[in-house]
């Protein structure tokens, strides 16, 4: 048997651009290794925080997601998603830059999302930041404008401690946060039958709304366990 090289890392195709951050990452979170069952392979790009990148529209951080996204693609990296879906807006640069699959934000499967509804039914988003998500970050994942937005801005805990970039969170007040957001979310627009959480921070809180609203939830972490499938197809014994 013959192979090919050419990279330097091999059986992490995953490549996940990371803000700097140093808010607590329990595991379901991006950032925290445990979330995956795969290897992935991670780039922190400095000064892209959670207040610059979600309040401020990642201001000036295109050339530095670009060279980071790139480094991983020289490091083996076969596919490149970020850990913020405020980052749709570098959707295009960096599958521009790259020359790879780009899932730059959990907002694009909204489209998807919809085309699996009934009639009558449509995708519905929880954000971290309803505030500052802008009609550029859903035409750039292709959300449809009249698409209901709900937020846990104002809540108790989870917006703070991540925008803030605190160090300590609450995690079950961030979980009533995310759960009573999304309550309030589907209570208000019952033409809603599925929901996409935004930020990729609240995996960890989507089994809870899930159970609560009563249908399904998907999140950043469905989004790239499925990119990932189509990058790294499960191989299976006796297949031709």
């Amino acid at each position: 048997m013959k192979v090919k090289g050419g990279k330097p890392v091999y059986g992490a195709s995953v490549g996940i651009l990371m803000l700097e951050a140093r808010f607590p990452r329990i595991p379901g979170d991006m950032g925290n290794a445990l979330t995956w069952d795969f290897p992935v392979q991670y780039r922190i790009v400095r000064g892209a925080s959670p207040d610059q990148v979600v309040r401020k529209n990642a201001e000036g951080l295109l050339p530095a997601f670009i060279s980071a996204a790139q480094d991983l693609v020289g490091s083996g990296a076969e596919g490149i998603t970020t850990n913020c879906g405020f980052l749709s807006l570098f959707q295009d640069e960096l599958s521009t830059a790259v020359g790879v699959p780009v899932a730059a934000s959990s907002l694009m499967q909204v489209p998807p999302v919809n085309a699996l509804l009934p009639p009558g039914k449509i995708c519905g988003i929880l954000t971290i930041s309803s505030s500052t998500l802008t009609k550029a970050h859903l035409d750039a994942a292709g959300v449809p404008l009249a698409t209901p937005i709900g937020s846990t801005e104002g809540l108790r805990e989870f917006t703070r401690v991540i925008l803030n970039d605190e160090l300590e969170m609450d995690v079950e007040a961030a979980r009533k946060d995310n759960v009573e957001a999304a309550t309030d979310l589907v209570n208000a627009n019952p033409e809603i039958g599925a929901l996409v959480l935004e930020c990729t921070n609240m995996v960890p809180h989507a089994a809870a709304i899930q159970a609560a609203i009563g249908m399904p939830v998907f999140t950043a972490h469905s989004f790239v366990r499925w990119f990932q499938a189509g990058i790294v197809p499960k191989a299976y014994s006796g297949a031709g």
